[in-house]
């Protein structure tokens, strides 16, 4: 069985513990996300103002960028009690409507993942968001009834990693739309301070700097690294956490410069010493590493392609020209991302007739 990843390992319920801890209770200790932050604030704030429920809103990005956080902030903003479901527990159009007619004035429902649900349950919630109202089906064929149940009014919050399946109509019927991106190192600084003093931990800046640099971008990953730094120095009896130690715990957690993990490690190593750099099929490519097509598809690559380090061609994955640099390997001739394209090379042109060699050629 292959080893979990660091930086995308499930959580135990300790760990969910001191996650939640460290969440921000209000927009004004949320970092990051500057742009969505202050569209956000105001359709709350303006909801305060006319005294009623805030539009229903949608947070769509990769993990771990803070999207069920302000789902709670919403609750917490607008003085409401949250319930919390997800898409994949909805699989019926009844499951939702036994959610939404136990909902009370005012209340924040968030459904994470919300584009795995059910498509009964999705045209159920057309209604329900619109018009606070469901019909409940009773009975079958030519004897059913639809029997009308109306809902007080609500704000739904919905998350999902993947916003292209959402159905358009269900899109449409959010009244915000926030799209979140990933971190910078400076952003993740500040996370991290924030997270380190409520964990009591004595870090300095150059330590802060190292974590977030490993951190992908992602401020759950850079909390969990932050306390796997911590149990290093408190087996170490390190007091105050500077660049050397931290880079010292991580690279024992195989977390590496860039935020390669092993996993991450793995697959570039195999496309370049098995494959030559590719092209190679993704099923082929996983059986080399030993994972699941799956686990390559949706954990490693992501994170690689972001990085320029893996190309997805139509014949295959390749390992672009950082990869190789970054692995220690020497660049040979036509790997991809090895230079940049010139489009405008004047001497790519034919000299001897004044004409360009874009022209399609006579047969």
């Amino acid at each position: 069985m292959a080893e979990p990843s660091l930086v995308a390992a499930g959580e135990e319920p300790e760990e969910r513990a001191i996650e939640a801890a460290l969440r921000p209770k209000n927009l004004d200790d949320f970092v990051g996300q500057h742009r969505v932050r202050k569209q956000l604030s105001l359709v709350l704030q303006a909801s305060r103002m006319r005294g009623r429920s805030a539009d229903h809103v949608l947070f769509s990005g990769p993990p771990g960028l803070g999207k069920t956080t302000l789902a709670m902030i919403v609750a917490s903003e607008m003085n409401a009690p949250l319930r919390i479901s997800s898409g994949p527990a909805i699989q019926h159009a009844g499951d939702l409507a036994a959610i939404l007619s136990s909902l009370s004035e005012g209340e924040v429902l968030f459904l994470d993942e919300i584009h795995r649900m059910s498509r009964p349950a999705e045209e159920m919630l057309y209604m329900a968001m619109e018009d606070f109202r469901v019909d409940i089906v009773v009975g079958k064929g030519a004897g059913a009834t639809a029997i009308p149940l109306e809902l007080p009014p609500f704000t739904l919050v919905g998350a999902t990693t993947r916003a292209g399946l959402l159905p358009g109509p269900l899109r449409d019927r959010f009244g915000f739309t926030g799209h979140l991106e990933f971190y910078s190192v400076a952003e993740l600084e500040l996370v991290l301070r924030r997270s380190a003093g409520l964990l009591d931990l004595k870090v300095n800046s150059a330590g802060f700097s190292e974590i977030a640099g490993r951190s992908r971008g992602t401020p759950r990953i850079a909390n969990r690294l932050l306390r796997r730094v911590r149990d290093w120095a408190l087996v170490h009896g390190i007091e105050q956490i500077d660049a050397r130690a931290a880079s010292a715990a991580l690279d024992m957690y195989e977390v590496d410069k860039k935020g390669l993990d092993r996993l991450d490690r793995s697959v570039l190593e195999a496309l370049i010493t098995k494959f030559g750099g590719g092209p190679v099929g993704l099923s082929t490519l996983a059986i080399a590493v030993g994972e699941e097509t799956e686990t390559v598809e949706t954990v490693a690559e992501p994170f690689l392609v972001r990085e320029g380090l893996l190309g997805r061609t139509p014949r295959g994955r390749i390992a672009m020209a950082p990869a190789w640099t970054h692995l220690g390997y020497a660049i040979p001739s036509g790997v991809f991302g090895q230079e940049p394209l010139d489009l405008f090379d004047t001497a790519a042109q034919d000299e001897s007739d004044g004409t360009d060699n874009w022209a399609p050629q006579s047969r």
